[in-house]
């Protein structure tokens, strides 16, 4: 089997940042699928699974609410390893163009109260698994450390 794309991004020089993932076409569609790189994989802590899941229905709800890129959304969800998010949007879209959105996204986290949308029973299969601290916390994070100096070295994968 070949190796996939991402299998190729050197992950021990990875740095938080935005980064294209892929671009995917099919019957003209275009699709980018974005690396919403939190930690530094294999270098820091990953991200607890209740934090995780206060980002993933945070930012669910937020981007598929934003009137201006709402109907571009196709996902937005982690990854497995806990070190970030997959957002996946219709279009060629680059990491600049997409930056304000994600900033603004980071933002709505950091200042959110109230109940997380989705966190109950009837509407999540493990409603109990989430921590809005903790997800403030990595947030404010990567808005501090990453989105607001974002840079080429923070938008461009190192590969081997």
């Amino acid at each position: 089997m070949e190796k996939i794309a991402s299998f190729t991004v050197d992950h021990l020089r990875l740095e938080p940042g935005i980064y294209v993932s892929r671009v995917d076409s099919w019957q003209g569609v275009d699709v980018t699928t974005f690396d919403l790189r939190l930690t530094a994989p294999n270098r820091e802590l990953v991200m607890d699974t209740a934090a995780v899941h206060a980002i993933e229905h945070l930012g669910a709800t937020f981007l598929r609410n934003d009137a201006e890129w709402k109907d571009r959304v196709v996902y937005f969800g982690p990854m497995g390893c806990r070190t970030g998010f997959y957002l996946v949007l219709f279009g060629q879209v680059t990491p600049q163009e997409v930056a304000p959105l994600v900033t603004r996204l980071f933002e709505f986290i950091v200042g959110f109260e109230g109940e997380i949308p989705g966190a109950r029973p009837e509407e999540c299969g493990n409603w109990h698994d989430s921590d809005l601290i903790q997800a403030q916390w990595w947030a404010r994070r990567y808005l501090d450390e990453t989105l607001r100096v974002l840079d080429d070295a923070h938008t461009n994968y190192p590969t081997r």
